[in-house]
């Protein structure tokens, strides 16, 4: 009989000490990887927003038609097409008093929102703009998206709020500094 409790406690029993020490040691492991998931949960997010910001940001300066005021493909077009149904025309007026300048303020900060994402580089910081351009673009060019989850503006916003109140805390210029900071004192 007691080889029989022995055996139920190996395989998840109750009872004996053997059982015990294999379960607590499990749960140990167990802990210890709910840790580090839990430490690298933001990465593979930061990844995606860093790569999407930086790709969005050169598809627009290696096109020579995104910057023009009319024409296909151009930003001022696309101002235009939207003005009447976006959340805030008032904002697409502004864009419209220069479109260029909006394309390149717009595609200059998709590349440095990605570039600090990617590198944890002012992390905090690089959410916020993504959130912002995020924010802009969904109450403007995404607005009269219907229904709204097919506007993929909005799930941008909604994905950088983690990383802004998050930071990025795992492999990241941030994390570097913090640590060199805390080894200094």
């Amino acid at each position: 009989m007691t080889g029989q409790t022995d055996r139920a406690d190996d395989t998840g029993g109750t009872g004996g000490a053997g059982g015990d020490g294999r379960r607590t040691g499990w749960r140990a492991t167990l802990d210890e990887w709910k840790a580090v998931a839990s430490r690298y949960a933001l990465l593979p997010l930061r990844i995606f927003l860093g790569v999407t910001f930086v790709y969005a940001a050169f598809d627009k300066l290696t096109d020579s038609a995104f910057f023009a005021d009319t024409g296909s493909g151009s930003i001022g077009e696309m101002m235009r097409g939207v003005r009447d149904s976006s959340a805030i025309p008032a904002l697409v007026d502004l864009a419209l008093k220069s479109p260029a300048g909006f394309g390149y303020a717009i595609a200059f900060g998709e590349l440095a929102v990605g570039i600090g994402t990617l590198l944890g580089l002012f992390a905090r910081v690089a959410a916020l703009g993504g959130a912002l351009i995020s924010l802009s673009l969904w109450l403007t060019v995404s607005w009269q998206v219907s229904p709204y989850y097919l506007g993929n503006d909005l799930a941008y916003l909604m994905s950088w709020l983690p990383m802004l109140l998050a930071g990025a805390s795992v492999l990241s210029v941030d994390a570097f500094l913090a640590e060199r900071r805390r080894r200094i004192r």
